[in-house]
């Protein structure tokens, strides 16, 4: 029962990033980067089941654990996944800032008018 809501809640929320990146303006695009994010954690999440199992660790005795432990590995990849994509996340909103000073705006149509025209040595692939 859990892991089908929380399979709707992914679902939602790249539907929902998805729309973000759709759109013109660039702090929506960034937004949508970070909601993807945090979708793709989650589904790691519900992927690795939610369960209330043993923690796992081996009794000494033991020497392969039995059914029933919890599997931390994908504790481990959402860990490793939320701080690469939070220093993504702080990259991409510096560079925003920085686009935004530039430019005077954030809108992805109007930074598409400041980039300066293609001249015939351009066309080529080779500047003069």
């Amino acid at each position: 029962m859990m892991e089908t809501a929380f399979a709707i809640v992914v679902g939602f929320l790249f539907a929902f990033s998805v729309y973000l990146l759709l759109s013109g303006s660039l702090i929506r695009l960034v937004l949508g980067i970070f909601v993807l994010g945090n979708a793709t954690h989650l589904l790691i999440f519900v992927a690795g089941r939610l369960t209330r199992e043993q923690p796992p660790l081996i009794p000494a005795a033991m020497k392969v654990a039995e059914p029933g432990f919890a599997n931390p590995l994908p504790q481990a990849l959402i860990l490793t996944a939320i701080v690469i994509s939070f220093s993504l996340f702080a990259f991409l909103l510096v560079l925003a800032y920085r686009a935004y000073q530039t430019l005077g705006t954030v809108d992805t149509d109007d930074m598409r008018d400041a980039e300066p025209a293609p001249g015939p040595a351009r066309l080529r692939g080779r500047d003069v």
